[in-house]
């Protein structure tokens, strides 16, 4: 009886442990942004067909450098982490692992990450991974209780997956990566801001500065969440601009971009949380639905 107790607690432990490493990774927000990695791969001109070593090696590398970078964005935060009820429970900030252990897994996982896009596929993908970890780990999480332009700041990362995948499948930045860079960009002010007016209490108190207005959840917020969803029509054209889709995806993308606008305009006239809930959902569908209507018209 005493051998079992102690094996399960083992279990339980290794679990324990395993969930809070998930946590530490944003698993879920990790696993969006490479996967945009390994779509962009995919549509590069020169990669024909699939091949699933490749990219298992490029999700891997992809998936270390942003876990990485969301690691040390948790021991940057821990302290105001703690202050939040949606980010108490990450392991940092409850206390249930070491800044320093924190720190250490962040460094192997990066250069770990690192060295996978740099010797399976080529120094510039590397370079760019290696550069959006640093931008977001030490330039926009510092600058999240400075001023609301974090968000464009940070926004510079978020789409550099785009150009990391982009890069490793073609060996260049050419128009096609820039791109879907721009659709990247662009994506993330309404899908951000919309996160932040959820959050606002919880991010206020904490110190954070995410809102284009300094009143929190304004008018002018949900102008501003219109203006970025508008600026996505004209850049979902560029993939057609640039050959890198027919008729087909050109409408879904068009009417995919429609409706980003048209939640942000429901959030303008409700100004209600639940609107904002609505454009950050809606956020979420239009990235893969774009993305693998490209890819599909590619095949």
């Amino acid at each position: 009886m005493q051998k079992d107790s102690t094996n399960n607690s083992s279990s339980f432990t290794l679990a324990s442990k395993l969930r809070d490493y998930m946590m530490l990774v944003k698993f879920s927000l990790t696993f969006m942004v490479v996967f945009s990695a390994v779509i962009s791969y995919l549509l590069a001109p020169k990669i024909v067909g699939f091949n699933a070593k490749m990219i298992l090696l490029l999700f891997t590398g992809g998936f270390l450098v942003t876990g990485s970078a969301n690691s040390i964005n948790q021991v940057v935060e821990r302290d105001t982490d703690a202050l939040m009820k949606r980010t108490a429970k990450r392991p940092l900030a409850s206390g249930r692992m070491s800044v320093a252990e924190g720190w250490a897994f962040a460094v192997i996982t990066g250069a770990l990450g690192i060295f996978i896009l740099w010797y399976f596929f080529n120094p510039l993908a590397a370079g760019l991974a290696a550069f959006s970890l640093f931008l977001y780990a030490f330039i926009y999480t510092p600058l999240k209780k400075v001023n609301a332009i974090a968000v464009l700041v940070g926004a510079v990362p978020g789409a550099l997956p785009c150009l990391i995948g982009w890069a490793a499948g073609n060996d260049e930045l050419s128009a096609g990566g820039w791109a879907l860079f721009a659709i990247q960009f662009f994506w993330q002010f309404p899908h951000f801001w919309a996160i932040a007016w959820i959050a606002h209490k919880d991010y206020s108190g904490a110190g954070f500065k995410l809102l284009p207005s300094v009143e929190g959840p304004t008018k002018y917020s949900a102008i501003q969440s219109i203006i970025y969803s508008l600026l996505l029509i004209p850049v979902g054209v560029l993939p057609y601009v640039f050959d890198m889709s027919g008729w087909i995806s050109f409408i879904i993308v068009f009417i995919a971009n429609l409706l980003m606008v048209w939640q942000c305009v429901r959030l303008y006239r409700e100004m209600e949380v639940k609107a904002a809930r609505r454009v950050m959902f809606s956020s979420y569908i239009y990235l893969p639905v774009v993305l693998l209507s490209l890819l599909a018209d590619k095949l």
